[in-house]
């Protein structure tokens, strides 16, 4: 009887066990009905890549020429026994009555030598096959001589076609025909998370290759580049190397690291390849870049200034000074604006307007459209060149005689007439006081206020009545003049 409860006690956990097995596999074998299989991953091949890729890819090394002056001692010295006094007292001693060959006083001095010496060395990488060479800016500048080396091994000089330091960008060219260019990608469509290499000569080590995948778009670093984030290992040598898609085609340029010990750390940054060719342009035409302006100062527009001015979304370029006489004054721009189209193009961001403006070739029409005082207004604007002077800033001085503080925590009077020509407005009034709520909005005495929620102020009076009528449940906007640049300040009145 005991035998034949230990043979159906194994016969159970055997069903149980061959039951369980089953439940496990199951799923995976047969999904549930309705629902997707799970993808199967997989890293890429990256060998074809390279293959068609690396010898486009060059290393570039440069050398400096630099001045020397021989010490005079030890071995292969002038032999002037007066050189050691000239080494402490300078070069022009000479001991009293000394009669050199050039007459009285110290004999004449040798002239400097001149030695060739290394400079660094960086990656670059053809786009025509007669001999145009991309690269980094830094990689070359101050370079006397540069060369440029082939995978096969054959060296050239090299030329400087033009240079955009703004943009860190260099174009070379070699005399040599029949080469390997990389074709050009489009970098406006890349993705998070796509998978892209980089080729070039990290610490002098021709052609490596590396891998990683696109970590960010369109990184804000300066005003004319939006950069490409990647953790593609990138080290000092790698400057002006190509970033490739999968497709083989060129992206970017690999410029910068960010970097706490001056090495890799997970993070290098590339320019998108379709900002450089458009400065390539350029450079091959003028051997330089010229870029638009129109003569303002910007800002980001806030939720709250948003919202007070009645814009739908917090996007577009906040002008908070207007040049004088520049383009933009010209046209009808006023501070306070909001920028929110150039030349039919929607401006998300504040960024985006120097970019579409520098872009722009000088002398060019193009199309404002701004927001002002709850609707939109179009302009047209002449685009100047850049660089300019920046404007002189006006002057102005304080009223005598202020009003009682208010809702919004203000003691304010009205402009004297000097001060009202120099800030060239017709209007306004100054901050003479400052108490809460305005005190935490940052303005401060001195300060100029020429617009409360889109009603331009006239006087002392004017503004306190429309203070007072102001909804205390709500920020309100009031444009601020400090210097001679603006911006909007909200603050929530007071109850």
């Amino acid at each position: 009887m005991q035998s034949s409860h230990k043979a159906q006690y194994r016969v159970r956990s055997m069903l149980a066990r061959v039951m369980l097995g089953a439940a496990l596999v199951l799923p995976a074998a047969v999904p549930a009905q309705g629902s997707a299989a799970a993808p199967t991953l997989a890293l890429p091949d990256f060998t074809e890549v390279v293959a068609r890729t690396e010898a486009s890819v060059v290393n570039i090394r440069t050398t400096e020429t630099v001045r020397i002056r021989n010490s005079g001692f030890g071995r292969g010295g002038s032999g002037d026994p007066y050189e050691l006094f000239r080494w402490f007292f300078g070069p022009d001693f000479a001991p009293p009555g000394f009669e050199g060959p050039q007459g009285r006083g110290a004999p004449q001095q040798p002239a400097p030598e001149e030695r060739t010496v290394p400079r660094g060395v960086g990656s670059g990488f053809f786009i025509s096959d007669d001999g145009y060479v991309l690269t980094n800016n830094h990689v070359v500048d101050r370079a006397s001589d540069i060369f440029v080396t082939l995978t096969s091994g054959k060296e050239y000089k090299a030329t400087v076609v033009g240079t955009d330091p703004r943009t860190d960008v260099a174009l070379l060219k070699i005399d040599a025909k029949n080469l390997s260019p990389l074709p050009i990608g489009d970098s406006t469509k890349l993705r998070k998370g796509q998978w892209v290499l980089a080729i070039g000569s990290p610490f002098g080590l021709d052609s490596t290759v590396t891998s990683g995948i696109i970590s960010a778009i369109n990184r804000e670093t300066g005003d004319y580049l939006p950069f490409i984030q990647t953790d593609v290992a990138v080290n000092p040598g790698n400057s002006g190397g190509p970033l490739i898609n999968l497709a083989g085609e060129v992206v970017g340029i690999n410029s910068q690291i960010v970097s706490r010990s001056g090495g890799f750390m997970g993070i290098s940054l590339a320019i998108p390849i379709d900002e450089v060719m458009r400065i390539v342009e350029q450079l091959k035409a003028d051997g330089k870049v010229t870029r638009g302006r129109i003569g303002v100062q910007i800002g980001q527009v806030s939720e709250d200034v948003a919202k007070a001015l009645g814009l739908e979304k917090a996007q577009g370029a906040l002008v908070s000074m207007v040049e004088r006489d520049g383009p933009a004054a010209k046209a009808g721009v006023q501070s306070g604006d909001v920028i929110t189209h150039f030349d039919g193009k929607p401006i998300a961001q504040m960024t985006d307007l120097p970019r579409m403006v520098g872009s722009t070739r000088p002398g060019t029409k193009s199309a404002l459209e701004v927001w002002r005082k709850g609707k939109t207004v179009k302009l047209d604007v002449v685009v100047g060149e850049m660089p300019n002077e920046a404007p002189a800033a006006g002057s102005g001085s304080q009223a005598p005689e202020a009003m009682k503080t208010d809702a919004l925590g203000l003691q304010v009077a009205d402009i004297d007439a000097e001060t009202r020509k120099n800030q060239r407005i017709s209007g306004g009034v100054q901050v003479m006081a400052v108490e809460e709520p305005a005190a935490s909005a940052g303005l401060a005495p001195g300060d100029i206020i020429l617009t409360v929620n889109n009603v331009d102020i006239k006087d002392a009076a004017q503004f306190a009545k429309v203070v007072s009528g102001l909804d205390k449940s709500r920020a309100s906007a009031l444009l601020v003049m400090r210097g001679d640049q603006s911006q909007w300040v909200t603050v929530v009145p007071r109850k």
